[in-house]
């Protein structure tokens, strides 16, 4: 079984809506799990995936287009400000 995860809302009628469409060909049948989100477990800060995927496919052209930092130099210099 396959598992994808992905976001949506019930109206008032109890009807799945989801916020975007499944790219899937050939299914009919799915089996669906519902995670009600508590006040506790809402965290407005979260990015919506639609951004999460923008900032992954940036980072990912930057990668396969040689405009990154090597690890080596990832901290160089980051104990150049720190205060006395």
């Amino acid at each position: 079984m396959k598992a994808i995860e992905t976001t949506g809302k019930i109206d008032n009628r109890g009807r799945l809506s989801l916020d975007r469409p499944l790219a899937l060909a050939n299914y009919s049948h799915v089996r669906i799990i519902v995670l009600i989100p508590e006040g506790t477990d809402i965290d407005r800060d979260d990015d919506p995936i639609e951004t999460v995927i923008e900032g992954l496919q940036q980072g990912f052209h930057e990668a396969i287009t040689g405009q990154t930092l090597p690890l080596s130099q990832l901290w160089d210099g980051i104990d150049d400000n720190r205060s006395n």
